[in-house]
């Protein structure tokens, strides 16, 4: 950030280097960059975690209009402060345009750099994938419970095995999930849709199962961002 406001203050875009000595030019864009940046990390953790599981561009959408929103308040709050400038109502429209669209931009390239280093591969298998035949193992799914034995359900396919659930579900390892029903666990992952039924819904997996949610376990799902609140 330091960096960010040292080069803007070499520019001194927008008219600010005409206006400001050299110190309170760094001072005002310092202020500029860590309240943009601050902003943008707060509005970007907070889509990450309520939104992990919905199609990025939704992501990018609700992160684009927050941290766009935050960001054009920031900049003409600080610019009444230290310019006395408050922008005519015609020129706020295009100054948000472009806030947005930069937040985009940046809020993608994030993501995409995210995907790219945080690899699949790089973390450790769950446990409950040793119990699998080599060619049943991959991205996990679902657990179910039925009579004595819990169904293992991966992107490679599904086996069943000897145990508890509450066994099973203590092997997942580091897998986001829930225990949706009393029989059911899902890795959020793996749903790709999600409908109320009556006072319960249905979780639908990303291989076409469909997995019920018990009326207890409705407030999780909520909160995990599944459901509408």
């Amino acid at each position: 950030m330091a960096c960010a406001a040292g080069l803007l203050t070499l520019a001194g875009p927008f008219g600010t280097g005409t206006r400001l000595t050299l110190l309170p030019l760094f001072l005002y864009w310092s202020v500029l960059v860590a309240a943009c940046y601050s902003a943008g990390f707060i509005v970007s953790g907070l889509v990450a975690r309520r939104l992990a599981h919905r199609p990025l561009y939704i992501r990018l959408a609700v992160a684009s209009l927050g941290i766009g929103t935050l960001v054009t308040g920031l900049v003409i709050a600080l610019n009444a402060l230290v310019f006395g400038f408050v922008p005519a109502l015609s020129e706020i429209g295009p100054l948000a345009l472009v806030t947005f669209a930069t937040a985009a931009l940046v809020t993608l390239a994030i993501d995409t750099v995210h995907r790219a280093v945080a690899r699949p591969e790089d973390a450790a298998p769950p446990a409950i994938l040793d119990r699998l035949p080599l060619d049943k193992r991959g991205a996990l799914l679902a657990l179910s419970v039925e009579d004595h034995y819990v169904r293992v359900r991966t992107d490679a396919g599904e086996e069943m095995v000897l145990m508890r659930l509450a066994d099973a579900i203590r092997e997942v390892g580091d897998v986001p999930g829930l225990q949706v029903h009393r029989s059911h666990w899902v890795a959020l992952g793996a749903v790709t849709a999600a409908a109320r039924a009556g006072d319960r819904a249905i979780l639908t997996l990303s291989d076409g199962a469909e997995i019920p949610v018990s009326r207890a376990n409705l407030p999780a799902v909520r909160e995990a961002g599944l459901l509408p609140r």
